[in-house]
């Protein structure tokens, strides 16, 4: 048999880090088992759905390298892929449950149920549909719909039974019919709620295997009974845990951002992504943290996916990133990270010059052992640019006082000066010459270097950052520093 599972998210808003890991998880599965991975629309919140968050949904797959053989923009011989192009199909199968009895038109009015949620919530019950139309004749129907009523379809939820979910997640999960209620399928305006669309397109795209949120588990057993009113094969299913902050509750924006579109927005790398998010709820065996794509395909298994909940930690995902970004060639980091150098105007928007290329390939090779994501270029940048030094503060400004520091900036300068050209070799031996020449230990006359140049105690190697910074803006920034704190 052939694995099929999907993707199916709404689009009325961006993707976010949950609904990623359930595509990734898909993705893997259907990778693993030569399977067919599809991804469809379900746009049925015809206020909230738009094409434009669609289509922000696909390109963060994409950008996630998660492709899928099937589905929106790719086709296929189970299409359309977009629910509201499919509202014949769910006619059809209306029709079927209708005939079958296994549905009914519902002309209950939105307060009339109001009333009956509030009657069963004052008995301590929970608030379900008690089934007032269930058996109505010809004769209520015509007077209903004389006075203007528009009717809901109602499934006919059978009393009495146990509904038996095997999960390849949680095992075997049990629910009872009569805690359920009869529940509307399709709206008074002809479209069809999530739990019976969702069957019919599962169904009638083949389906094997359903991998979702753990959220989805109580609409299962809703499910289930549709598909036996149907006589339809039931696919296997597998609820993955929910994803929580480091202190157990709901993922929120300061836990983090939660749109994937935020995190490539930051300059987070795509692997890096795809890898924290695929360690989300799945234990690999073994000790190895670090995956490629093509290596988590081989690797996941749906028997190594936990009950347990899992734990979004920013810190985590800074550290792999961070790792990433170390492995990562200084060209593809300049391309990535260039946004931000334009943000602040320190490089032109459009074309670059060769040299100003260059230069920012030199920024990004300095500082990609220094951040944890390309954004953090907008901290560094100004140890490379422009001919004014930060105002020390604290144990800096301290530095500077040191008895020595007239003589260490003096020396310093005349090399500056004297060197034909500043490059990480030169600025190396003309640090350890002045070591020499002053005979003093390395701290002493780097630091003070360091400080007058950056107005900072730490930072990027001192050999990286002079040759960036160019002989004109070191010579500009001591004559800054020189000024306000040695009174030269």
């Amino acid at each position: 048999m052939e694995i099929r599972v999907r993707f199916a998210p709404s689009p009325t808003g961006p993707l976010h880090i949950g609904g990623a890991r359930s595509a990734l998880f898909n993705y893997l599965w259907a990778r693993k088992n030569n399977g067919t991975f599809i991804v469809r629309s379900e746009d049925t919140d015809l206020e909230r759905s738009s094409r434009e968050s669609e289509h922000n949904i696909l390109e963060a797959l994409r950008w996630l390298s998660i492709q899928w053989g099937e589905g929106i923009e790719v086709g296929g011989e189970h299409g359309p892929y977009r629910q509201t192009d499919r509202l014949p199909i769910y006619r059809e199968y209306t029709e079927k449950l209708i005939d079958s009895g296994h549905a009914y038109l519902c002309y209950c009015s939105e307060e009339e149920l109001e009333q009956e949620r509030k009657a069963l919530a004052a008995q301590g019950e929970t608030p379900r549909y008690r089934g007032k139309c269930r058996d109505l004749t010809a004769e209520q129907r015509a007077a209903f719909q004389s006075e203007g009523r528009k009717p809901v379809v109602r499934f006919r939820v059978p009393e009495g039974q146990a509904i038996h979910i095997k999960d390849q997640v949680r095992g075997d999960v049990v629910f009872d019919s009569d805690g359920i209620g009869d529940y509307v399928i399709v709206k008074s305006d002809g479209i069809p709620t999530y739990n019976f669309a969702v069957v019919v397109d599962d169904s009638t795209m083949n389906v094997t295997q359903v991998i979702r949120g753990e959220e989805h588990l109580s609409n299962t057993p809703r499910q289930v009974l549709i598909y036996q009113a149907l006589g339809l094969s039931v696919p296997e299913f597998a609820h993955i845990s929910l994803i929580l902050n480091t202190e157990g509750g709901k993922m929120s924006k300061r836990d983090g951002d939660t749109a994937v579109i935020d995190y490539r927005k930051k300059g987070y790398l795509p692997e890096a992504i795809v890898n924290f998010i695929a360690l989300l709820g799945w234990a690999p065996s073994g000790e190895k943290e670090f995956y490629t794509l093509d290596e988590l395909a081989e690797s996941f298994s749906l028997d190594r996916v936990s009950k347990s909940p899992a734990v979004f930690d920013l810190q985590k995902l800074n550290y792999m990133n961070a790792h990433y970004i170390k492995q990562t060639a200084p060209e593809r980091l300049a391309e990535l990270a260039l946004p931000y150098a334009q943000e602040l105007g320190i490089l032109p928007l459009g074309e670059q010059s060769t040299e100003q290329q260059r230069w920012f390939m030199g920024v990004m090779k300095a500082i990609s052992e220094k951040i944890s994501y390309l954004a953090e270029v907008k901290d560094f940048i100004h140890y490379f640019h422009g001919d004014v030094p930060l105002e020390p503060e604290g144990e800096a400004l301290e530095v500077l006082k040191g008895e020595q520091v007239p003589g260490v900036l003096a020396l310093f300068k005349g090399k500056v000066q004297e060197v034909e050209e500043l490059s990480e070799a030169t600025v190396k031996v003309l640090l350890k010459q002045m070591t020499k020449e002053l005979k003093l230990g390395g701290k002493l006359v780097y630091m003070p270097v360091r400080v007058a140049l950056t107005g900072q105690m730490h930072g990027p190697e001192l050999f990286d950052v002079i040759p960036l910074l160019g002989r004109e803006n070191v010579l500009k920034r001591l004559e800054v520093s020189e000024k306000r704190h040695l009174g030269l």
